[in-house]
């Protein structure tokens, strides 16, 4: 974020966060010489509280964070049919009020949020214990230093995907993909003209990324069954491979 923010002021730009899987996540500015918290560092910034985020609603909900007067009452405004007040319109806009029942529900969870965030981090630890010896076919998730993650996703990376993941499938164990398609190929932004080959590192970890099991309750003995899972898919690879040579 500090070379981010650095090129923003030189070109006069307006950093806002995508922050919605990362509630409580934090970045070490080495400029400012302290950590910060994910949706505290640009302009404004937006968190997501669907029911799978770390910090979840029952429902649809979600929130802005910013520190500019002038933005917060432009974004309350937005939020509630452009209304400066109540019936007088002064811009455009959408009727996205969190309701006070979603709001009640996330104020309980939100006093849990650092403990179950703790948990998923403890949660990737002993992933990446259990994953460790299969790394020459299992890449892993890497936390530089000067980050802290809170997992909301725990994210493998593998050259055979699909049959990876209709190999847990077999076992009962539920996996997704997160996500399939890069932003830049989606039939969405066609209009911006970017093709494929532009984004070469996008495109090149897109049919490889698998999320598994994460979430703050899951349990030692589960993991360890995805573990194993993954260890046998492998297993049976070289041993289809060794037939296959003849070894």
């Amino acid at each position: 974020m500090d070379a981010i923010l650095d090129i923003a002021e030189e070109y006069n730009l307006i950093v806002v966060e995508d922050a919605c899987q990362a509630h409580g996540a934090k970045y070490f500015s080495a400029k400012d010489k302290t950590w910060k918290k994910a949706g505290s560092v640009g302009v404004a910034a937006a968190f997501s509280f669907y029911p799978g985020k770390n910090l979840g609603a029952c429902g649809e909900a979600g929130a802005v964070t910013t520190n500019s007067e002038q933005i917060a009452r432009h974004i309350k405004m937005i939020r509630d049919h452009g209304q400066a007040k109540k019936y007088y319109h002064d811009v455009e806009g959408y009727n996205g009020r969190l309701d006070a029942l979603q709001a009640g529900l996330l104020q309980v969870k939100l006093k849990h949020l650092a403990q179950w965030n703790e948990q998923r981090r403890a949660r990737a630890a002993f992933y990446g214990q259990l994953l460790a010896p299969l790394s020459e076919s299992v890449i892993l998730p890497v936390e530089p230093s000067w980050s802290h993650g809170v997992y909301h996703l725990y994210v493998i990376r593998t050259s055979d995907r699909e049959e990876r993941q209709a190999h847990l499938s077999s076992r009962s164990i539920g996996t997704a993909i997160h996500y399939p398609i890069p932003l830049h190929l989606q039939k969405a932004y066609r209009g911006l003209g970017y093709r494929a080959g532009d984004f070469p590192v996008a495109e090149s970890v897109a049919p490889q990324i698998l999320s598994v099991p994460m979430y703050a309750q899951l349990q030692l003995e589960q993991q360890e069954s995805v573990a194993k899972a993954i260890g046998d898919f492998v297993a049976s690879r070289h041993s289809a491979f060794v037939m296959s040579a003849g070894i």
